[in-house]
């Protein structure tokens, strides 16, 4: 009986692994005749404008270094940091001793000397009616005269010792020359200074904002002969955008190039002007310009992920009528943000396959599944 149950469990057993065998084997066969979905999209033909882009770094309309001219400890620092002041605001004060002594000294030295000048002005007054009636000899007369007038010069040159002592007093109290945002301070209270220090502050005026940035010399040379056909000989105007990708409503304008190129570098430094009456460019930021230097004429676009790079080449999938992916060498251009001009080897209204499926081989049929796509009109070298 135990030999006739294992007959039975060997034949279960056997039939269990063909069973198994056979529903393999369909799934393997499925799974051959699957025909994958892809997503497809139609190169585009567009006739757009071509704009070269610079990288420039944004300056005050002004700025202005603050910068010691009196020695000794800082004693007040009167404004907020990052905030507009006003020109003649008080920004620092500095105590300085030894000025404070010069100015004291140079007023005590006037006072002196006025006081010798008023006594030379009385020796002449009393001399010369002595010596219009012969009482006194006209030599008394020179003399007294001569002493009266070199008293004169002593007052005024000791009233302009005080002058001088007066302004270098004055370079105790820091006054802002301009109006426009202060930025933060190098130095604190008690901190000593010299007029050999560093600066201790900028002012930048922000009213309209300079942009710099550097072009190439074939930029320059194409640049040249685009203004020597135009017509129009107004100054260039370029569009701005901020490190987010945000477009300013505002343009800038070329106002001056360098006059000489860098020879290291073989570049040129423009400078172009923006208002800045909202207040969005402060000094230091990099911001990028856009100048109009072309136009393409029925340029076809395709997304990037529709192009494969090997190496030097690429190729993109086109999907035919049959729905089978045919590989196609092309020529990719320029590229557009997040899509490629091809300048060769695909044609307008031809559907591309998006690459990066890993189920994507060439030569075999797909389901293709149209896919939108958007385009930017600003092109970029």
């Amino acid at each position: 009986m135990n030999q006739l149950y294992s007959i039975r469990l060997y034949a279960c057993l056997i039939l269990s692994i063909t069973a198994l065998l056979a529903s393999c084997g369909k799934k393997d066969e499925q799974k051959q005749n699957l025909i994958p979905e892809v997503k497809v999209v139609e190169a585009a033909s567009r006739s757009l404008p071509v704009y070269t882009e610079f990288v420039g770094e944004t300056f005050g309309q002004a700025d202005i270094a603050i910068i010691a001219r009196a020695d000794g400890p800082i004693t007040g620092i009167h404004f907020k940091e990052g905030q507009r002041v006003e020109a003649g605001q008080l920004l620092y004060t500095i105590d300085d001793p030894q000025t404070q002594n010069a100015l004291q000294i140079a007023r005590s030295q006037l006072s002196a000397q006025q006081v010798l000048l008023a006594k030379a002005k009385s020796d002449y007054d009393r001399v010369e009616p002595l010596a219009q009636i012969n009482a006194l000899s006209k030599r008394d007369l020179d003399a007294a005269r001569a002493a009266y007038e070199a008293q004169l010069s002593v007052v005024d040159a000791a009233g302009a010792n005080l002058t001088n002592a007066q302004v270098q007093a004055s370079y105790s109290s820091i006054i802002a020359p301009i109006s426009g945002v202060i930025g933060i301070s190098r130095v604190a209270i008690g901190d000593f200074v010299s007029r050999s220090s560093q600066s201790l502050n900028t002012i930048s005026s922000t009213g309209e904002v300079r942009i710099r940035f550097t072009i190439s010399e074939n930029d320059l040379l194409k640049y040249q002969r685009e203004m020597a056909q135009r017509k129009d000989k107004s100054p260039l105007k370029l569009a701005v955008m901020l490190s987010d990708g945000t477009r300013l409503p505002q343009e800038a304008v070329v106002d001056f190039a360098d006059r000489s190129i860098d020879p290291l570098t073989g570049s040129l430094l423009v400078q172009a002007r923006i208002d800045n009456k909202d207040g969005l460019l402060r000094p230091g930021q990099y911001v990028k310009v856009r100048a109009a230097s072309a136009q393409l004429d029925n340029a076809v676009l395709v997304p990037q992920q529709a192009v494969r790079q090997l190496q030097t080449l690429y190729q993109v999938l086109v999907v035919g009528k049959d729905n089978m992916l045919k590989p196609r060498p092309v020529k990719p251009g320029i590229r557009i943000g997040s899509n490629w001009v091809i300048s060769e080897g695909l044609k307008a209204g031809e559907k591309v396959a998006m690459v990066g499926n890993a189920i994507i081989q060439p030569g075999k049929p797909v389901i293709p599944v149209a896919m939108p796509w958007s385009y930017d009109s600003t092109l970029v070298y």
